[in-house]
């Protein structure tokens, strides 16, 4: 089928496929698996529909994901025939930030193969003042944090590897992420040029779970709450990976005020005691993803051992020995420290 016969069929499909809303039975699945509704209600997200068109060419097909800066979603480019991925920022000066250093790092890394860079960007007007960022990207997969675990050990070797050399492309260019996780790489998904029917689509990645936003506020447009994709058939997520989110991104040597890393369980220690991010810790935050692919599942983390800052250190003095001196009465995580974690004469518990 050509591009125009396809985008003459799609403009036929009955407004059916795009209405299939959830019963109030799943209604509290879809909140859970959401972002939260709030943010809608302050103006932060943009509201979006299933089968609603962006700037006249990108129709929305499917929600892949969000974060605290952004909501994601798999669209269809009417324009070139192709499925492309948009990240819809929040209309705050923190959603405009990652466009920046996109725009940064296309300046200085040579080699950006591996990394996650828009190919368009444009504005949308939203519910206040402030435009939303919209960044087009390549269509991507679900990340490793959610789907490496289904994946084989050779697979989960060669994204290791992967990561690897896509993290040291980006200190090449003299930047440091800032903020690695596994929920910020994510593997490659098959493309459906040559299969657009959305019906085929949906059969492959599921069939999407939505629900109108539930809000007894007046909003200035509708919206939906749709749960992301979860891939059908494993043939279309591909071996490839990538490495995303750069909306924290600094030039090595910036200081810069919050030296924490909010995901706790890939906090390097230094970060946790007021020093500054770097390269070294990007490096500790990728062994702990290593770690994660290895052994299918997070070395520690929310979940484990408590999940805060503290329960992370204590058990990194257990493992590996005291702390530097240096770095006493310089911690500046979640609760108060242990004054011993620097004594010098403790050993790592056999």
């Amino acid at each position: 089928m050509t591009t125009q016969g396809s985008e003459a069929a799609d403009a036929t499909i009955s407004s059916s496929i795009w209405d299939n809303f959830v019963d109030s039975d799943g209604e509290c699945d879809i909140e859970d698996a959401c972002e939260p509704i709030d943010r809608y209600e302050e103006g932060l997200y943009l509201l979006i529909c299933i089968g609603e068109v962006i700037a006249g060419r990108y129709r929305i097909e499917h929600k892949l994901g969000h974060g605290g800066f952004s909501t994601v979603w798999m669209a269809y480019d009417m324009h070139k025939g192709k499925d492309v991925a948009l990240k819809i920022m929040t209309a705050d000066p923190g959603g405009e930030r990652e466009f920046l250093r996109h725009n940064e790092i296309i300046s200085c890394v040579p080699d950006t193969s591996g990394l996650l860079i828009y190919q368009d960007a444009f504005l949308m007007p939203g519910a206040t003042r402030n435009p939303h960022r919209v960044l087009v990207s390549p269509l991507k997969g679900p990340n490793l944090r959610d789907y490496a675990r289904e994946t084989s050990t050779i697979v989960r070797r060669s994204a290791a590897k992967q990561l690897l050399l896509a993290l040291k492309a980006l200190h090449d260019g003299g930047i440091v992420h800032r903020d690695l996780n596994s929920a910020n790489v994510m593997f490659g998904l098959s493309s459906f040029e040559t299969a657009t029917d959305i019906t085929t689509k949906y059969r492959i990645l599921g069939r999407r779970q939505k629900m109108e936003l539930p809000t007894n506020q007046e909003l200035w447009k509708k919206g939906e709450m749709v749960a992301p994709m979860t891939p059908k058939d494993s043939f279309v997520v591909q071996d490839s990976i990538t490495l995303g989110d750069f909306g924290l991104a600094i030039r090595s040597g910036t200081e810069v005020d919050f030296k924490l890393q909010v995901s706790v369980g890939y906090c390097a220690p230094e970060r946790m005691h007021q020093i500054n991010p770097t390269f070294a810790s990007d490096l500790w935050s990728y062994m702990r993803i290593f770690a994660e692919l290895y052994l299918k599942w997070p070395l520690f983390g929310p979940g484990f051992f408590g999940g805060g800052f503290r329960s992370v250190v204590e058990l990194l003095v257990r493992v590996l020995g005291p702390l530097p001196l240096s770095w006493k009465g310089s911690y500046d995580g979640d609760v108060e420290p242990d004054e011993s974690w620097c004594d010098q004469s403790k050993i790592p518990e056999p």
